[in-house]
């Protein structure tokens, strides 16, 4: 559950993350990221235990925090939590904008017979590789096919009607706000299994292109050339930004590991849920970054999503982003539905106050994701600015703080503690500040 609950969208990033470190860099960050949010998580379940004299059993970390931090815990956990949870949405709704223009693409052209043929630079063969970001400012969107002289006009009108930015977003509406104003969002969670499916098949998909495309690897330690970046890269902080919300489970794990019958195991199976993500998403970075034909592309093309690195008509990835796009569609109102209870209960009491007042929230988040879609569908860069800000909270600063000051009032403080956690906190206020400078 906390492996499928914890595997997101953040896994499209992760190669790109890499791409932007460096490979040896890459993968020493995705290792290392790994085992400090673990031990941050670690202090966020074993938080509750260590309040004497009360019955923490029904408690949330946010109630952790209120009991430590008064009225400024309560509503500055409230406020990161949502900072991830419309992060999340808004992702979403870029993926979700991208994934149905690219499958709307692909059967338009299927239909209609039309011969496509990317002429944004990219590999030959039927296992083609493409660099969308070269082509970007010399051609106009929707601009890769070649088609026959019937279709022009066709292709004109749906080409006007069918835009990744301009349309699409907002035929997204119509289905999803709907959905999101549901009382209970209850009928979506019999969907998670698609959550294990999609990641299932990414994995799948990941081998067979590696298979077919052979690794193209040459170590250039602290260069760069026209095919290969150096293993180490002054922007490795944007995957550190990635990577704290694609590791971020952190203010939902009390209540996931709440379900378990034998508590005394929750650390064991937090350790494993860990383990098994920073595989996944070691595997998925490697393979995609190691593969990826440089020369005759180079490294640099990695999109934020790597499947935009492979061509609309490619079979095996259109049946990824189907997959995607019907997972991330049965997701994103029970994101909704978390995002309209913290913040509806804390203000009105009630997680249901009044459609006026749902539709209002819901609302706001939408149009914040249409407005992402729109003018900044960059998944990579929205991952990495919540992940940096939710994380500053959750991860590395209300965990080792409350650590601290629990072994304070105990009696129990010692030097290396203090400081091992005050550099857990400056780390984490590093990796914030970087975003914005990197």
């Amino acid at each position: 559950m906390i492996w499928n609950t914890m595997m997101g969208t953040s896994i499209l990033s992760i190669p790109w993350g890499i791409k932007q470190a460096g490979f040896t860099s890459g993968i020493i960050l995705i290792l290392l990221m790994g085992i400090l949010t673990l031990y941050c998580c670690y202090r966020v379940v074993k938080s509750r235990q260590i309040i004497p004299l009360i019955d923490t059993s029904n408690w949330e970390f946010p109630d952790v925090c209120k009991y430590y931090f008064g009225s400024f815990g309560q509503w500055s956990s409230l406020l990161f939590s949502m900072i991830s949870l419309v992060g999340a949405m808004v992702v979403y709704w870029v993926l979700m904008s991208n994934f149905l223009f690219n499958t709307g693409k692909f059967i338009y052209n299927y239909v209609h017979d039309i011969n496509v043929t990317d002429i944004v630079p990219g590999t030959n063969g039927s296992n083609k590789v493409i660099c969308p970001s070269a082509a970007s400012g010399h051609l106009p969107q929707n601009r890769g096919v070649v088609f026959s002289a019937d279709n022009i006009t066709g292709f004109t009108l749906f080409e006007k009607w069918w835009n990744k930015s301009q349309t699409v977003p907002f035929y997204l509406i119509a289905v999803l706000l709907p959905m999101l104003n549901l009382k209970s969002p209850s009928f979506f969670a019999k969907f998670n299994v698609l959550g294990t499916v999609s990641v299932v098949y990414l994995v799948f998909l990941v081998t067979i292109k590696a298979a077919h495309l052979g690794i193209h690897l040459e170590f250039n330690w602290f260069t760069e050339n026209e095919f290969f970046v150096p293993e180490f890269r002054i922007l490795f902080p944007q995957l550190t930004g990635v990577l704290t919300l694609a590791f971020f489970i952190h203010n939902c794990v009390i209540t996931l590991l709440q379900n378990n019958r034998n508590q005394e195991n929750n650390v064991r199976d937090l350790s494993i849920a860990y383990f098994l993500v920073g595989l996944t998403y070691l595997y998925v970075g490697v393979i995609i970054f190691a593969s990826f034909p440089s020369p005759p592309l180079s490294k640099e093309c990695i999109e934020q999503n790597f499947l935009d690195n492979f061509p609309s008509d490619d079979i095996m990835s259109f049946v990824a982003r189907i997959f995607l796009l019907f997972q991330m569609m049965t997701v994103y109102p029970l994101l909704g539905y978390l995002a309209r209870v913290q913040l509806l209960r804390q203000f009105f009491g009630n997680a249901y106050p009044s459609l006026f007042h749902v539709l209002a929230l819901n609302l706001a988040i939408v149009g914040a994701g249409v407005a992402m879609a729109r003018f900044y569908p960059n998944i990579g860069g929205i991952i990495r600015y919540s992940g940096a800000t939710c994380g500053l909270a959750f991860v590395f600063v209300y965990p080792s703080l409350i650590y601290v000051i629990s072994l304070h009032r105990a009696g129990q403080l010692t030097w290396p503690a203090l400081i091992a956690h005050i550099f857990i906190i400056l780390l984490g206020l590093a990796n914030l500040i970087a975003q914005f400078l990197l």
